[in-house]
């Protein structure tokens, strides 16, 4: 099972990443959680002892040159486009129970795009984790789902977009599903997240009408406690827990 989470920012999309991948985890799955979005740390909410301290993979710049003959940072040249990874979610990744978490980090670009050494190893990892592995894999995504390309995106079993009431969420979801279209990725569903009453749910299914609607987590003050305090969510006594259950048996 491959799962790709994307959202606004915070919508809580990696805060209900941490959920599903503890929960996965906890009926004793084996989980390869990958944190693609350079502006949120996945391993601290997964409960990662630590976090601050992992190294993203676009930061290791001598493995980067050793997989692909250039310095990162460098645009153009002669590198290699198809650079050995499949060793690395098992040598990289820091682990906790039965996950393995891999931080991508960011590139680094200007103008429309960028073909250097750190943006084609990660893309080479990120195709080898979703087509090779054999892991339940959720990807936390940017608000977008810019990691994805065309040959990857029709392996990712489903594209989930977390959402709050609120226009904006909306407009970002919409966004994002216009994306993965043009990928050929179409199995997206939505959670709903800090949902305050029967009300929340109806005004997102009635403006997400062409979104499969996975499911709605309460907005819970033990929720945003566990972040302000560097807590996993999922350590904390919470209905969200329950939520997210009943999300993996419908997925």
């Amino acid at each position: 099972m491959k799962i790709a989470v994307s959202g606004k920012g915070g919508v809580g999309k990696t805060t209900f990443s941490a959920l599903l991948i503890r929960t996965l985890s906890a009926q004793g799955r084996s989980v390869l959680a990958i944190d693609a979005d350079p502006d949120a740390n996945l391993a601290a909410a997964v409960g990662i002892p630590d976090a601050e301290k992992i190294v993203p993979i676009a930061e290791m710049k001598s493995m980067i040159f050793e997989r692909t003959g250039a310095q990162p940072g460098t645009i153009g040249g002669f590198f290699k486009l198809n650079p050995k990874v499949d060793d690395l979610p098992d040598s990289l990744s820091a682990r906790l129970e039965n996950i393995k978490l891999m931080r991508l980090g960011g590139v680094k670009k200007g103008g429309a795009g960028c073909i250097c050494p750190e943006s084609t190893l990660l893309k080479a990892l990120i195709t080898h984790i979703v087509l090779a592995r054999n892991e339940v894999v959720v990807m936390d995504m940017e608000a977008g789902i810019e990691h994805l390309g065309r040959g990857t995106a029709q392996a990712v079993d489903r594209l989930i977009v977390v959402v709050e009431p609120g226009r904006r969420s909306i407009d970002t979801a919409g966004h994002i599903r216009q994306l993965a279209g043009e990928i050929g990725l179409r199995n997206i569903s939505i959670v709903g997240n800090k949902i305050r009453s029967d009300k929340d749910v109806s005004f997102l299914k009635t403006n997400l009408p062409d979104f499969t609607f996975l499911g709605a987590i309460p907005y819970d003050n033990a929720l945003i406690e566990a972040d302000l305090n560097g807590a996993s969510p999922f350590d904390v006594d919470s209905h969200a827990k329950t939520v997210v259950r009943d999300m993996i048996d419908r997925i």
